[in-house]
């Protein structure tokens, strides 16, 4: 046998059977993921709708009754807090969409092609991101119309917001490993609920000295409760404003640094759990 032939013959390495780059497979499975997204109104209201409601109720039921201290109204306290958490709101719906992805077979021939993996769950997640981005938005819309004002300048704003997305595309991957390892949709959305009640023990939506001593330790230091604090120093111009301690730049580090751990830890179990089959 001839070395032309061996050659011929010899099966393709796995870099030469691949036909579409990192790159390119993850802008297609997030181009296809908000096609999804729009396919299906439910998913883009679900989670507005949600947040809109709770805000009302806060704001107008029980925000009467609670000083937020510092030097500013409750609104301007609240509405950071729920910029913030809308990103568990609208994650819920994403958990369901994966599993009910995986359900169809949709990721079973993606594993069937010579795609890179990794960039599967990549796209999903920028798509996911995209969702948390509107929510914000819709969000932050509300906000502004029941009295909310910022008062920091227009770049710490601006940051604000864009520290909220990056904060929503790591917890993204939460949900995204949620979705894989459920068996449905409808186990992907019990499942998910198990973390918005990070979003009431958190400074939220009440003052961390409010709560009782055994709960403070815990909520002042959880990743929600962090990112609330970077973004309502952004926002109202500083910590002494919101009375809470250290520095506006001491708040956005630690967030990024938390988005950062998030991201790589969920990011690593959502590919390993994504090259396995059910």
């Amino acid at each position: 046998m001839t070395a032309a032939t061996i050659t011929a013959t010899r099966p393709a390495t796995p870099a030469a059977r691949r036909t579409a780059s990192w790159a390119t497979t993850a802008i297609e499975v997030a181009k296809r993921t908000l096609k999804q997204f729009f396919r299906t109104p439910q998913v883009l209201m679900m989670g507005t709708v949600q947040g809109a409601l709770f805000l009302f109720m806060f704001r107008y039921v029980f925000g009467g009754a609670i000083n937020p201290g510092g030097a500013i109204r409750y609104v301007d306290f609240l509405v950071p807090g729920f910029l913030t958490t809308v990103i568990l709101w609208t994650g819920m719906g994403s958990a369901s969409g994966v599993a009910e992805d995986a359900n169809s077979g949709l990721y079973d021939r993606l594993r069937s092609l010579p795609v890179p993996r990794s960039a599967v769950m990549f796209g999903r997640s920028l798509a996911d991101a995209g969702l948390v981005a509107w929510g914000v938005l819709t969000t932050a819309i509300i906000g502004y119309l029941v009295g909310f004002r910022t008062h920091g300048g227009l770049a710490a704003v601006v940051l604000a917001y864009a520290l909220i997305v990056v904060f929503g595309w790591a917890v993204a991957w939460v949900f995204i490993v949620m979705g894989l390892v459920s068996k449905n949709a409808q186990a992907a959305q019990g499942l998910s609920m198990l973390i918005i009640p990070f979003s009431f023990v958190s400074s939220a939506n009440v003052p961390i000295r409010s709560m009782p001593g055994w709960m403070q330790p815990f909520a002042a230091n959880q990743p929600i409760t962090v990112m609330i604090n970077a973004v309502r120093c952004l926002m109202q111009g500083g910590p002494a404003p919101v009375g809470i301690e250290h520095t506006t730049s001491y708040w956005v580090v630690l967030a990024l640094g938390w988005s950062a751990l998030i991201t790589a830890v969920f990011m690593t179990l959502s590919t390993r759990r994504f090259g396995r089959r059910r």
